[in-house]
């Protein structure tokens, strides 16, 4: 029994465009449909992968957005709690001079910047919470 030269077969058959199999002469089955049936169960995994993916990454921007304004409402309550201390220190000596301008710094920037932060973080939780909605 001979054996035909592979390598002409295979330019046989992208000239023909037709299966090797087909030119040895077994029967093709139709595997593109079980192929498509494969790539579509892979595809539908792969989705299904990003979705969890996302809905995680959605779910820890949401609760860093909730934990964030937990933090600045509890220290604007802090703050409004020690009421300004380094007002009444003595500021002769320089390190107390030094905490004091610190803690004046602090509460200043904080005072006009968390607001922003909060209102910005409130709106963020309601987009997420509408977007989720739908």
């Amino acid at each position: 029994m001979s054996v035909p030269d592979s390598d002409m077969l295979i330019s046989i058959s992208e000239a023909l465009e037709t299966p090797v199999s087909t030119l040895l002469g077994e029967i093709v089955t139709e595997s593109q449909t079980d192929d498509l049936k494969a790539i579509a169960q892979k595809l539908e995994i792969i989705n299904l992968q990003l979705a969890k993916s996302k809905a995680l990454k959605t779910k820890i921007f949401k609760w860093s957005l909730v934990s964030l304004c937990v933090v600045i409402i509890a220290i604007f309550m802090s703050l409004f709690k020690v009421k300004s201390p380094y007002l009444v220190w003595d500021y002769s000596n320089p390190e107390i001079a030094v905490m004091g301008v610190a803690f004046h710094a602090f509460e200043w920037l904080f005072v006009r910047l968390a607001p922003i932060m909060l209102i910005v973080s409130i709106v963020g939780i309601l987009l997420i919470n509408n977007k989720n909605k739908i």
